[in-house]
């Protein structure tokens, strides 16, 4: 399951907006998001560019640090 390092998420409203905007993403499905962890676990239904998903993280204010894509 790939890992995604977010910074900047400091309440379950930060959550509830990374969830919202990698479950957007066509071919990602089952996103879990830890606060206390800082970071976000997805499936792939099919291919998606890093970018993509570093995209989506980022246009909504928050940062990705080292990723397991």
């Amino acid at each position: 399951m790939p890992t995604i390092k977010i910074t900047g998420m400091s309440c379950g409203h930060c959550v509830a907006s990374v969830t919202k905007a990698l479950n957007d993403i066509d071919g990602i499905t089952d996103v879990q998001v830890n606060l206390e962890n800082g970071e976000a676990t997805y499936t792939e239904t099919k291919p998606v560019a890093p970018e993509t998903i570093t995209g989506a993280i980022t246009k909504i204010g928050f940062s990705v640090g080292e990723s397991n894509f």
